[in-house]
């Protein structure tokens, strides 16, 4: 049994922690785990001196897993004061990082983490003498607004090992020593200066200083693939699992079993990606790929696609038909596909030799009496059926087999430790890269893999992926889809692979979004879908052509151009288009009639409207300025029915608003009809979810608008299904598969204002 919270404050008083530190740990279960079993293994239940006691805590909090094997090493140097210092714990455990094996040279790792050096208090003085005599000046001009953090970083750089607390004495006493007392104008905040206005030379210049001083991206974001070990590393302590009788069970694989691993796979990274098969595959997905296809395919390894098909009954050929299309959209390449069912006798042949070996046993305590199993869990009690001969076990699991036993009236069990905190003890389970949800079964999984003498894989969870305004749970996913709420899993207002796709996402655009997050363990973190939004722009910005339509039509006659005068304009599809390329271009007609968007004129002109109003100018993009000259009104008198404008052949008019239009081709002649699918968020609240039985009352009533006869330049009639354009002043759209000869029906990706960065992180 777990000590109780007395009992735990009052070992972590004993080791120095002070009562607050104390407090705070207790209401972290896994915290507080760590660290008694820390105290116990270093051998100091009867106390110890704080420094002792703080680099103890460290170790529990901050360097828990990775540490596993060498601890006892680590244990010994700690408590007999060999290494006393943050600084020296921090290269220990730098050193066994790189030092899997046990089989390390003990002088190679006391050089390393400077155990027996010591540094003197006149070594700190002379050290941190230099150090003011180099920075004299730049210290007396600033006074105590002296950055004192890079002093003792200059100290500590020529003396790693000296004790941080003298190190930080000594700078304060010379800085009293050379500055006298604080003055008031030493508390005071300094104020800033009014920068002239530089000249444009000087500004170019201060723009190159900024690039030049960018830091180095690191590692981690240069490939975040590296946080990974290489397989011949597999030698760590995966986990340690806690027995209720105070024996600690620490996993890790012999050379002998890594050896034989690494000969079977050749030393590659094996991984696997293993949707079930009983719905689309969301954005979160997409995440898993990134790391299990990811991680195999930067390491020259393999990644299998593994259908998890253990439940039937959910279970349709549509969705397998439909993951493995995504997956192979999404850019990736099984190594080879695969079924848990076809495992089911390696499985069961395995389950076998766990009942042989006395670690599981046939358990009639099953999920229809759940009641009873509540009760025997809550009271952690063993089931009646624990200690049933193993014969018996094994007879009775072979009659399951053989269906000669009524399904879900007996379960194989693991003989669990009832006694343990950790609930997840009795679960089966295989798998390599998990989110956070799993980290719990850790100790469930690596005891199973223990008790068979199996191969211990690297385990790493990481968090999942939380995006607002939509829900992720494929439970919801398929309610609001079978009930109608949306248009199947493909609607483009769902964050299903499917609904981005006909959307108009890209696979480059979801990949670079993931890659920006990291394989972070940060759990709980929801993720502004304008970040997401952003690496849409990103991706859209460089690829989709510009084209112009107007959604809500308003008719414009220009009264100064013939009836019958048509005008070819060049329109650019790139806005960085070379005057050289013809392909860079497509041709506008510009003709007596145009039409522009509603929106886009007023009545009453104001200083900060660019649209049209009466007696104002503008001019059509890539065409001329024109001015407002009549408005007609219907016979209601309100609705207006058309403008009249003149416009200037010789643009000798340099009007601020510019307008997209579209022009009738011909006399008479409609310019082509399109309908428009405008796309909101399908949620109202940032985070559904919290909102519990209550979130399908959150569905935005108008997430989806549809514009039935907006108006299309010409060259968009060839548009195909799965074609990207940036509608001018509107945003990126893609035709969608509705679209019918003479109809096309394209969807709004996402608009061109990008909030990313400006409060949507």
């Amino acid at each position: 049994m777990a000590p109780n919270v007395d009992e735990s404050v009052k070992l972590f008083l004993s080791i120095g922690l002070d009562e607050k530190t104390a407090a705070t740990t207790i209401n972290n279960p896994k915290v507080t785990a760590n660290l008694t079993a820390v105290i116990h293994e270093a051998g100091v239940t009867d106390g110890c001196d704080r420094t002792t006691g703080n680099l103890l805590y460290t170790v529990a909090t901050k360097h828990h897993s990775n540490l596993l094997l060498h601890r006892p090493t680590l244990f010994d140097y700690i408590v007999s004061s060999k290494i006393k210092t943050p600084a020296q714990l921090d290269a220990a455990v730098s050193f066994f990082d790189n030092h899997a094996a046990e089989d390390f040279k003990l002088n190679e790792f006391e050089e390393a983490c400077g155990v027996g050096v010591e540094v003197s208090a006149e070594d700190i003085e002379k050290a941190a003498e230099k150090v003011f005599e180099e920075n004299r000046s730049a210290i007396v001009e600033q006074r105590y607004r002296t950055n004192v953090g890079q002093l003792l970083g200059h100290v500590r750089k020529s003396l790693p090992w000296a004790d941080p607390k003298i190190v930080k004495d000594v700078i304060d006493r010379k800085m009293y020593e050379l500055l006298g007392e604080r003055t008031a104008a030493d508390n005071e905040k300094p104020t800033k200066k009014k920068e002239k206005k530089e000249k444009p030379a000087a500004k170019a210049e201060e723009k190159k200083a900024a690039v030049e001083a960018t830091p180095e991206p690191s590692e981690e974001e240069l490939n975040p693939y590296s946080i990974f070990p290489q397989p011949e590393q597999n030698l760590m302590v995966h986990t340690e699992v806690f027995y209720s009788d105070g024996s600690v069970l620490k996993c890790n694989n012999k050379k002998e079993v890594l050896d034989k691993h690494l000969k079977v796979t050749g030393g590659k990274v094996y991984t696997r990606f293993p949707p079930e098969p009983n719905g689309y595959l969301h954005i979160g997905h997409a995440k898993a790929m990134f790391v299990d296809f990811g991680l195999a395919k930067e390491r020259g390894g393999c990644c299998y696609l593994r259908y998890d098909d253990t439940n039937p009954e959910a279970e349709k050929k549509e969705y397998i038909n439909h993951i493995e299309e995504i997956v192979n959209w999404m850019g990736w390449e099984p190594f080879k596909i695969t079924y848990t069912s076809d495992y089911f006798q390696e499985l069961y042949d395995l389950a076998v030799e766990l009942i042989r070996r006395g670690h599981a046993y046939v358990d009639h305590q099953v999920e229809s009496n759940a009641e009873e199993i509540k009760e025997y869990r809550e009271k952690k009690m063993n089931s009646p059926w624990r200690d049933r001969p193993i014969e018996e076990s094994l007879r009775l699991f072979d009659e399951m087999r053989r269906g000669m036993i009524e399904e879900g009236k007996a379960t194989l069990r693991m003989k669990q430790d009832m006694q343990n905190d950790n609930c997840n003890i009795s679960h089966l389970i295989l798998m390599l890269l998990c989110t956070l949800e799993f980290e719990t079964r850790r100790a469930s999984y690596y005891w199973l893999l223990h008790s068979l003498d199996l191969y211990m894989p690297y385990v790493w969870e990481y968090s999942r992926l939380n995006i607002t305004n939509t829900v992720m749970s494929k439970r919801k996913l398929n309610y609001i889809v079978t009930n109608n709420h949306v248009d199947g899993w493909d609607d483009p207002r769902l964050l299903t692979l499917a609904g981005l796709r006909r959307r108009g996402v890209t696979p480059t655009a979801i990949n670079a979004f993931v890659r920006g997050m990291g394989i972070t363990r940060s759990d709980g973190s929801m993720i502004h879908v304008s970040r997401l939004e952003h690496h849409i722009r990103e991706e859209l910005n460089k690829t989709a052509p510009r084209t112009m339509v107007v959604l809500n039509p308003l008719k414009v006659v220009i009264t100064n151009l013939e009836s019958d005068k048509v005008m070819e304009l060049d329109a650019k599809r790139w806005p960085d288009a070379q005057n050289d390329d013809p392909s860079a271009f497509y041709k506008v007609p510009f003709s007596r009639v145009v039409y522009i968007d509603q929106s886009d004129f007023r009545m009453k002109d104001s200083k900060d409207y660019y649209g049209l109003a009466p007696g104002k100018s503008v001019l059509l993009r890539y065409g001329f300025p024109i001015k407002c000259t009549n408005v007609v009104f219907a016979d209601d008198n309100e609705t207006i029915r058309e403008i009249h404008a003149e416009y200037d052949p010789e643009k000798k008019t340099k009007p601020k608003g510019v307008l997209h239009w579209v022009a009738e081709s011909s006399p008479g002649k409609e310019p082509i009809k399109v309908e428009v699918r405008l796309f909101e968020k399908l949620f109202n609240s940032e985070n559904p979810a919290e909102l519990n039985d209550d979130w399908l009352t959150d569905i935005n009533p108008n997430s989806k608008v549809v514009v039935s006869d907006a108006y299309a330049v010409s060259i968009l009639k060839d548009a195909a299904v799965g074609d990207k354009f940036q509608f001018e002043r509107l945003g990126y759209f893609a035709v969608d598969k509705d679209s019918e000869p003479g109809k096309l029906v394209f969807n709004r990706t996402v608009t061109l204002r990008d909030s990313y960065g400006k409060g949507g992180k």
